[in-house]
């Protein structure tokens, strides 16, 4: 089920995301987040984006959230798009649901462009875009060091 998210689903949500800070490089945090950090990403996304996750037998499975692209106001209709899956939940359609249902909250909020920012090559996470209409507007080569080695990020936008 998908629903909004709760203060107390940050102890699992916080697990879901820092398996990828420390095992892999789709995100650019270099170190773990801690509970209290996680507590407070969610009130200030929550106070202007919505926030959701997808949970099945009371264990959350994958979430998603539109933020802020940039800080200053012409940007106010263009929003970041994010989704996570707990590592293992891949290929189970949860991203697919949890982006259909992102996307139409978005568009209640009139939001006019969500960016996806991928760090590159990452198939799943550019078919899952594609798959939403999202279309490729921009490759940054080298713009992020993790592990020891400079990585690329590819934008996608989506126009609604």
């Amino acid at each position: 089920m998908i629903r909004n998210v709760h203060i107390n689903d940050a102890k699992q949500l916080l697990d879901i995301y820092n398996y990828y800070v420390i095992n892999t490089v789709v995100t650019f945090d270099l170190e773990a987040l801690t509970l209290e950090m996680f507590k407070d990403k969610i009130t200030t996304i929550t106070s202007d984006y919505p926030f959701i996750v997808y949970e099945e037998n009371h264990e959350i499975l994958g979430y998603a959230y539109g933020s802020k692209f940039r800080p200053k106001s012409a940007y106010n209709h263009t929003i970041e798009s994010t989704v996570y899956l707990k590592h293992g939940e891949q290929g189970k359609q949860i991203g697919s649901k949890l982006y259909s249902e992102l996307l139409r909250l978005l568009k209640l909020q009139q939001a006019h462009v969500v960016l996806g920012v991928l760090t590159l090559p990452n198939d799943a996470s550019v078919k899952l875009h594609e798959k939403f209409g999202f279309k490729q507007v921009a490759y940054l080569k080298e713009v992020g060091l993790k592990f020891g080695n400079w990585q690329d990020v590819g934008f996608w936008q989506l126009t609604m």
